[in-house]
């Protein structure tokens, strides 16, 4: 019964003084909206940036070419580095038995036409094994096969967008379309990829439905471009096919790739076997540095500790917000204590112990933080919305976000409300009578 009296007396008080109540809650609103909202961003950064680095298979290790570095060009003058070709692939097929697949990629921007449709692409060379390794599935049709790269067929994949753009709802397979300045026949459509619209350093992750693929040996033997006029001759070199121009330029390998990728077992850790094609890789490239090894797994390690700083860092930044509305609850309720002392007096008069008078005025600040924590979950999820919307930033509101805020909000009423309601308990009834 003293319960169920405390709450009308406390909410006859709030509601006595709603401008005041209204101004009081909104550091609770505003603390717990910007709670979920920086929470939210960082959770949506982090499923993007995980989503991102899942395309790139978390059990594989990337090899990239890449330019020398200028410290390496005294050394490559004595010591020649290939570049990245498929005999390194080769080798680390032979050497190492963790291996399942090794995947090279060949890649090259050009123009797809079918009819009076065009648009840019990236040409993809591969091989049958690039479906398992990215673990990626067909929408028709089906993929390159064995046959198709030893036989230097002119035939192609295509991503999900490159096939709506060329041929909207006709369906593909079978057609031809120009690549370049050659006729590829369609043999398979893959199913959509995920869009990313943020990259990752050290992650060159595009748009991989506006892909097409085709034979690696299709591409590096009929889609590579060469300096000069005609006229070259043709040499073995190094367990390549290597081109000269008439003009007498460097020769340039044919097999030379932009990219691998190796997909190591599972009972192997990643380091380990990343050790181990760094050591094939230092000795077949005599120590020169025109590679990049990258290993999705680290990135997804790294991602999640700098995710959890940027968190932690942004919910205490917003967390600055609940710690002011709390203060002002404080505030609001050492004045509200104030202005009612002589009620106070009266109260115990008639018999209001000191844990009624504590209740009463405790029940008045707790219930503001959760009045103004639950319009903050609103307003919250509403912010969310918007920043989607008009930032093109991904948001996760996760349910331990909207606990955390609310826990937070009720906490504070609590913990800045229960002083001054304890001011009030043990004020001196005969001079909370005589107070004017």
């Amino acid at each position: 019964m003293r319960l169920q009296e405390n709450v009308v007396i406390g909410m006859n008080g709030l509601l006595s003084h709603k401008l005041r109540s209204v101004l009081t809650a909104l550091g609770i609103i505003f603390g717990v909206a910007a709670v979920i909202a920086m929470l939210s961003i960082g959770e949506g950064a982090r499923q993007e940036a995980l989503e991102q680095i899942s395309l790139m298979g978390v059990n594989n290790i990337i090899i990239r070419a890449k330019d020398p570095t200028p410290q390496s060009f005294g050394k490559a003058k004595a010591n020649f580095s290939p570049g990245l070709e498929l005999q390194d692939g080769q080798a680390i097929s032979q050497i190492c038995s963790f291996v399942d697949a090794v995947v090279p990629q060949w890649e090259k921007t050009v123009g797809a036409q079918y009819k009076s449709e065009r648009k840019d692409v990236k040409v993809i060379g591969t091989t049958p094994e690039f479906l398992q390794v990215f673990n990626y599935g067909l929408a028709s049709g089906r993929f390159l096969q064995r046959f198709h790269i030893e036989g230097q067929e002119n035939v192609c994949v295509l991503g999900s967008d490159a096939k709506d753009q060329l041929f909207h709802f006709e369906n593909p397979v079978g057609k031809q379309i120009k690549l370049d300045d050659q006729w590829f026949t369609v043999i398979g459509v893959m199913q959509p990829r995920l869009d990313p619209k943020k990259k990752l350093e050290n992650l060159k992750v595009r748009n991989l439905n506006l892909d097409i693929y085709i034979p690696i040996t299709t591409a590096q033997f009929k889609m590579v471009r060469y300096k000069g006029s005609g006229g070259g001759g043709s040499q073995f070199f190094g367990g390549g096919v290597v081109f000269f121009s008439s003009g007498g330029q460097t020769p340039i390998p044919k097999n030379l790739l932009d990219q691998m990728t190796v997909k190591v077992t599972a009972d192997l850790p990643i380091d380990e076997a990343t050790q181990v094609i760094r050591n094939i890789f230092t000795r077949r490239h005599y120590g020169i540095d025109d590679y990049e090894i990258i290993v999705p797994e680290a990135l997804v390690q790294q991602s999640q500790k700098t995710q959890q700083i940027f968190n932690i860092v942004m919910g205490a930044i917003a967390g600055i917000s609940l710690l002011v509305g709390g203060i002002g609850i404080m505030n609001i309720m050492l004045a509200s204590v104030m202005e009612r002392t002589k009620e106070i007096g009266v109260r115990r008069a008639v018999g209001a112990t000191r844990a009624d008078v504590l209740g009463q005025f405790l029940f008045e600040a707790v219930f503001l933080s959760i009045v103004g924590g639950l319009i903050g979950i609103a307003l919250g999820f509403s912010l969310t919305k918007i920043i989607t919307l008009y930032a093109e930033w991904r948001t996760v509101v996760s349910p331990s976000t909207v606990i955390l805020a609310f826990g937070v909000s009720a906490a504070v009423g609590i913990a800045f409300g229960y002083y001054p309601a304890r001011k009030a308990a043990y004020q001196n009834p005969i001079e909370s009578l005589r107070y004017e």
